[in-house]
């Protein structure tokens, strides 16, 4: 499946900064949500589905990603 960015609105986490890089993301068509790296903004973009951001938004939540 091909999902068109093109005319996607990209927003970054209000805890960003402008001298840090970061991610950006943007809800789609259907429900899907796109990621991409704020330093590459005409690079690809990862595309999730909706089950899919919400496990990994609810794993960022519970720690499952902490390092250390």
């Amino acid at each position: 499946m091909t999902i068109n960015t093109t005319n996607a609105r990209w927003f970054k986490s209000s805890h960003s900064t402008a001298k840090k890089d970061c991610v950006e993301v943007a809800h789609l068509d259907n429900g899907m949500v796109g990621v991409r790296d704020s330093k590459n903004p005409s690079g690809p973009a990862l595309v999730f589905s909706p089950s899919e951001w919400d496990a990994f938004t609810a794993g960022v939540a519970d720690g499952e990603f902490h390092r250390g």
